[in-house]
């Protein structure tokens, strides 16, 4: 009998009507005439990705990302859909998650998603405020995104995901807690909160250099993050990732296999894959380039970057640091049976000042951040780079 390996598909589509000012992710908003296009190298790349390997797949999650993925109509969705599902073994119940903006989106649209076999909504809100919006360049209005909502109820969505950025230009803890409150309201499965960050290479990064971005203050963004613990918590949302709360039993299948450290295959422009074997792990990266992605799928060629084989001790580290990112933590006896050695082993005397800090702790048989540190956890994940 034929071992089938467990894994998440990711497919990224980097088209966009408009490039947010934010945006760092690989994205162009200049070949909307490209899509069809783009779709049919999609599914000749997972062919002869297919055909490269010896491998059997069972994949238990399919997430489109961006860019905006909802610029795609339900026949093109449902295209990518279908052949992941015959060429991967696309399990009965895998949740297969599309990215939206709401100004992309119509009722015929989402009943399209609906019965193409999409199950799950990631609703790129943002804010709830017109004027926050405009701050970071976002094509739709706080009116379309609620209207967005409620449509994609009517159509038998029944689980959808919100996503929320605080620490915005101008913006106060009362406007976020605002924002916060309109989110509980309508009602998701799933809110992600994040924090504001300014990449190099982004308009925004150009604005704050010339001293015009009047960003919170660490002290609000700071009091932001507790908002969103007491505001969220008292709505019945669990904290279980860092920037991710859910409804008991709605938690995002297909992230908590990056965190798991489980495998997971990137198709399209810029898409990154993982494949826990052989070893310790193998990582590479399809060209981020569109010309070079496109032209290298036409030509029938694999279009893997940077093939990487993971070392053991790297793999600990990715174990960690990606674990630890979910309050649950990590499991100390399946951590040394995955390495062959503990992790007092190896960490516990580099760490013995985040334990003796209470910015590290063990219950239960597992290894975690108390949710009170979360909010320094990048200094924490220092201690295993």
């Amino acid at each position: 009998m034929t071992t089938r390996t467990k894994a998440s598909i990711y497919i990224h589509f980097p088209f966009c009507v408009k490039k947010c000012l934010y945006c760092s992710f690989i994205s162009f908003d200049d070949r909307l005439f490209q899509v069809d296009e783009y779709v049919n190298l999609l599914l000749r790349e997972m062919r002869l990705f297919r055909g490269d390997v010896d491998d059997s797949f069972s994949v238990e999650t399919l997430y489109f990302g961006g860019g905006t993925p909802s610029l795609m109509d339900a026949r093109q969705a449902g295209k990518v859909i279908e052949s992941a599902a015959g060429l991967f073994d696309l399990e009965p119940d895998a949740e297969i998650t599309i990215e939206a903006n709401p100004g992309t989106l119509t009722e015929d649209k989402l009943a399209g998603y609906r019965s193409c076999g999409i199950n799950r909504l990631s609703l790129g809100v943002q804010s709830f405020d017109d004027s926050m919006l405009k701050s970071l360049g976002r094509v739709h209005s706080a009116a379309q995104a609620v209207d967005s909502f409620r449509a994609a109820r009517e159509r038998g969505l029944e689980n959808i995901g919100i996503d929320l950025i605080n620490s915005l230009p101008g913006q106060t803890k009362a406007m976020w807690e605002d924002d916060l409150h309109s989110a509980v309201a309508l009602g998701p499965e799933h809110i992600s909160v994040y924090g504001l960050t300014i990449e190099e290479g982004t308009p925004l990064a150009a604005i704050e250099k010339c001293g015009a971005l009047p960003l919170p203050d660490e002290e609000e963004s700071v009091s932001m993050f507790e908002s969103s613990e007491r505001i969220l918590r008292q709505s019945g949302y669990e904290h279980y990732e860092i920037s991710n709360y859910a409804l008991p039993g709605r938690r995002s299948r297909h992230n908590q296999v990056y965190w798991q450290r489980g495998n997971y295959l990137g198709f399209g422009c810029g898409a990154h894959s993982f494949l826990r074997e052989p070893e310790f792990g193998v990582r590479w990266r399809n060209p981020d380039n569109i010309e070079e992605y496109m032209r290298s799928v036409r030509d029938g060629r694999p279009c893997r970057e940077e093939k990487q084989r993971i070392g053991r001790r790297e793999a600990m580290a990715e174990k960690l640091f990606l674990g630890l990112r979910m309050l649950d933590g990590v499991d100390l006896e399946q951590f040394r049976e995955e390495f062959g050695a503990g992790f007092d082993e190896i960490y516990y005397e580099k760490c013995l000042a985040l334990f003796e800090s209470g910015m590290l702790e063990t219950f239960g048989g597992r290894l975690r951040i108390p949710e009170r540190a979360m909010l320094v956890s990048n200094r924490i994940f220092e201690k295993f780079l």
